[in-house]
């Protein structure tokens, strides 16, 4: 069976035209109009974003992505309760793609609770009665998409709701910039021969160790574990430098080949000087080990745009990764019985 064959044999939602549009996704929540005129800008200390899965994802990428401009404490929170800072100064965005998040729901109701200044991004659900009741300002996502297959739509929302309130600099440039490299690689990652496709045929037997560096790339450390998850139905581990170096690293002392993994390295210019160093031992002694060392990065022109290259880079192999193991990358039959037994 060939590549195209298996993808239509597989792929039965059409994740392969998602992901060739995703894009689209960015220019639709670049343009989305709604409003953040009261929130009290001048109040806020701090933000938190609450959210889960595909729709905490991006609250990941925001940290990554604004980490030299962001000025304000910033913390993801995946839980039921806000941590017990939170407060009337605390700017608290509750993002859920279905708006039916129980976790995210009871958040949002604390925040209520305490005052906080809130946003709520949601397709609807009862994020939105919730927004709409207590007249809080709401941006409405495009429906239709599995939730990690829309992080684009919603870590772009996110991020105009930060560059609506003007807590960062103009943001415009760098959106632009995204949307063409999306068409590029979208089109390039489509072809029989390209990347994607080539990482997903190497890591075929072996479970994938992703090593990125906290702060810098840790998003794309996340996105690509939970990828490997939630597309290829496979188990993925991934690890943050130079943190790991105090610990897992002596985990390789006692690895066998027998094992299966393959490590993975998300590399980056602007990592520090030590970091690159960290890197280049720590891949020595896992190669002594008897482990393979796969090294991602992209030359994208600025730390941003790498991001976003190797987030999407990370998208299409595992998506390539499902159908050549023979699954639906859509589908997600142990979190559906999950949500129907709690």
């Amino acid at each position: 069976m060939n590549l195209q064959e298996m993808i239509s044999n597989y792929d039965v939602h059409n994740q392969f035209k998602v992901l060739t549009d995703s894009y689209e996704q960015v220019e639709y929540a670049w343009n989305n109009k709604f409003s953040v005129s009261s929130i009290k800008t001048s109040k806020i200390k701090n933000i938190i974003l609450t959210g889960l899965g595909g729709s905490a994802i991006g609250g990941d990428l925001l940290q990554n992505y604004l980490r030299t401009e962001l000025k304000y404490p910033y913390t993801v929170n995946r839980n039921y309760e806000l941590p017990p800072y939170a407060n009337e100064n605390t700017l608290v965005i509750a993002s859920s793609y279905s708006g039916n998040t129980e976790e995210t729901i009871s958040a949002l109701n604390q925040a209520i609770k305490k005052k906080c200044q809130i946003v709520c991004l949601s397709t609807g659900g009862k994020i939105e009665e919730i927004a709409m009741k207590k007249k809080i300002p709401f941006a409405k996502l495009l429906k239709g998409y599995q939730p990690r297959f829309a992080l684009w739509i919603n870590f772009f929302t996110l991020l105009k709701t930060i560059h609506s309130l003007k807590l960062v600099p103009s943001q415009t440039k760098n959106v632009k910039q995204a949307i063409e490299l999306l068409k590029r690689k979208g089109v390039e990652y489509s072809k029989e021969t390209n990347a994607a496709l080539n990482l997903a045929e190497q890591m075929l037997g072996f479970i994938p160790l992703i090593y990125a560096v906290s702060d810098y790339t840790s998003v794309v450390g996340t996105r690509i574990k939970g990828q490997f998850n939630e597309n290829a139905k496979h188990h993925a581990f991934f690890g943050y430098l130079p943190e790991l170096d105090h610990n897992e690293i002596l985990g390789w002392e006692g690895y066998k080949p027998t094992m299966n993994l393959k490590l993975i390295n998300i590399l980056d210019e602007d990592y520090h000087p030590q970091v690159k160093k960290r890197y280049e031992l720590t891949s020595e002694m896992v190669r002594k080990a008897g482990a393979e060392v796969i090294d991602l990065s992209s030359s994208e022109e600025n730390a941003k745009l790498r991001l976003v290259d190797l987030i999407y880079l990370g998208d299409w192999a595992t998506f390539y990764h499902a159908v050549l193991r023979g699954f639906d990358p859509a589908s997600i039959d142990s979190i559906n019985y999950l949500k129907a037994h709690l």
